[in-house]
Formats: structure tokens, C-alpha cells, sequence
């Protein structure tokens, strides 16, 4: 009984809820990152969100446990290594799904149908998009996207185009960078890039990523909002933070870019102090 719920809590992945913090960016950047209303139903949404990601890789792991156990790696999965039953992980997938539909549909009708976006983007993802070099890429970016919108609409607030351009570069440097631990043991169902293309295309996208990140607080909406260009103070935390994960990824393959953040420290301490930084900046602004 207790291997089969350590089994299903490891399946359910939750160090990768890290990820939806990106649905509590836009309660930041919108000056409630002291609202506690705001605070609250954004921290639902999140919570609705890693329900749904921990039943869409409960789903990917029953459709992927025989490419698995042929992973030096993966195979050690629960699924794969036969610690958890496919039948006991697609139950326990609906009973997330349905928490996770009953959360975002309780915040409100947008939210529910940003959250069934959402599911519909990863059921197409593991289903066939998958094995599609760069395209998997971009819906994995995507729906990082949706998650931005999903916090947007939960406070509600308008969200900035630069936040949302912003957003799906640096998740599409980091579905790129998952890739290049792949270059040592290539995945089945995933696509094996050439490692000339994977680290130029990192590289390509870390530099983009910083120039929309600058180009957002200048921008002429950012700056009437905060009421001046303080926000560039938080420039170099996103400069240092995107060259050491460029750094990792090149020096070391690096992991997970959630085990990355974790495990990193300097890494870490970087996102803590952007994220205290600019919450600090625009919420005395539109204080």
C-alpha cells in the first residue's frame, strides 16, 4: 500500500510544479503580488494547474512505459518499472482531471476554458505531437502561454503582449534545453536533434528571451503603469539567470529545467531575488 503511493506521488512529479508559477506572473507584474484576494484565486488557479499537469504525466507515462524501459534513465518510472499499474495511474489521472476542472470552473468560466486549452494542447502532445521535431517544442512553449492567460483572467487583469512574448521564449528555451540531456540517451518518442542545432538554438533563444524581457520594461505600456523604468533594476537578475542555465546546459547537459532550479543554488537565488524585486517595484507603483 505505501509503494503504491510512493509510487503515485513520484508519478505525479510535483517537484515540476514549479512551472506554474508562471500563472502567478501576471498578479505580479499587474501590482497585486500583496493582494491577498488576487494572491488567493491566482494560487487556485496554479493548484489547478499542477492537477492537470500531474494527470497528463500520469497519461504520458502509461503511453510511453514501453519506450521507457528501453531508457538507461526513464525506465526507472514507476509505470515503466512496473511500481504502478497503467490501469490504477488512468484512474488516478481522471480524479486529478476532474479536481482540476471543478478548480478553475469554481474561479470562473474563462479560467475553465484556458484550463480545457490547456488540456487539450498536452492530450495532442503526447498523443502525436510529440515525435514532431520543433513543433513539440513550440506546443510545450504554448502551453506555458496558457497558463499566463489562465492567471490573467483568475485575478482578472489585462496582460501585457511583452509578458506574454516574454513567456513563451523562455518556455521555448527551456523545452529546447530539456532536450540536450536526450543528446547522452536519446528518447524514442521524442525528437534527437543534432547537438549543433539544439545548442545554437538554445543560445538563439536565451538572447532573444533578455532582449524581450528589456524591451518590456521600457515599453511605453510598462512605463505608464509603474509610472517610470524602475523595472530595468531587475535586468541583470534575468541576464545572469538565463546565462548560468545557458552555462549549465553547456557545460554540463544539465537536467530538468525544474530539478535544474532546485538543485542550483545560484540559479535559485537569482529567481527568488527577480521575483522579490519586481514584486516590490510594481506593487509600490500602483500602490
Amino acid at each position: 500500500m505505501i509503494r503504491g503511493i510512493t509510487a503515485l506521488v513520484r508519478s505525479l512529479r510535483p517537484r515540476h510544479w514549479l512551472k506554474n508559477g508562471f500563472v502567478m506572473a501576471p498578479a505580479l507584474f499587474s501590482g497585486h503580488a500583496l493582494d491577498p484576494g488576487a494572491l488567493g484565486r491566482s494560487a487556485l488557479a496554479a493548484a489547478a494547474f499542477c492537477l492537470a499537469a500531474s494527470a497528463g504525466y500520469l497519461v504520458n507515462d502509461v503511453l510511453d512505459r514501453d519506450a521507457d524501459r528501453a531508457d538507461p534513465i526513464k525506465r526507472h518510472r514507476p509505470i515503466a518499472a512496473g511500481d504502478l499499474s497503467g490501469g490504477g495511474a488512468l484512474l488516478s489521472a481522471a480524479a486529478l482531471l476532474a479536481a482540476a476542472v471543478l478548480l478553475a470552473a469554481l474561479l470562473s468560466r474563462a479560467v475553465l476554458l484556458t484550463m480545457l486549452a490547456y488540456l487539450a494542447l498536452t492530450l495532442l502532445y503526447s498523443l502525436a505531437l510529440k515525435s514532431v521535431p520543433i513543433l513539440e517544442a513550440m506546443v510545450l512553449a504554448a502551453g506555458f502561454v496558457v497558463r499566463l492567460a489562465a492567471g490573467a483572467l483568475a485575478i482578472p487583469v489585462v496582460i501585457s503582449y511583452w509578458l506574454v512574448i516574454c513567456g513563451f521564449l523562455l518556455a521555448l528555451l527551456l523545452a529546447f534545453g530539456k532536450r540536450v540531456p536526450e543528446l547522452r540517451h536519446p528518447a524514442l518518442r521524442t525528437p534527437a536533434y543534432p547537438e549543433s542545432f539544439l545548442r545554437a538554438v538554445v543560445t538563439l533563444l536565451g538572447g532573444m528571451t533578455l532582449m524581450a524581457y528589456v524591451l518590456y520594461t521600457v515599453s511605453p505600456d510598462t512605463v505608464s503603469h509603474i509610472g517610470s523604468r524602475e523595472l530595468l533594476l531587475t535586468v541583470p537578475f534575468v541576464l545572469f539567470g538565463v546565462l548560468r542555465y545557458l552555462l549549465l546546459l553547456h557545460r554540463e547537459g544539465a537536467q530538468d529545467p525544474s530539478a535544474t532550479l532546485l538543485t542550483d543554488r545560484p540559479l535559485l537565488f537569482t529567481v527568488i531575488g527577480w521575483a522579490l524585486l519586481a514584486a516590490a517595484i510594481v506593487s509600490r507603483a500602483v500602490s
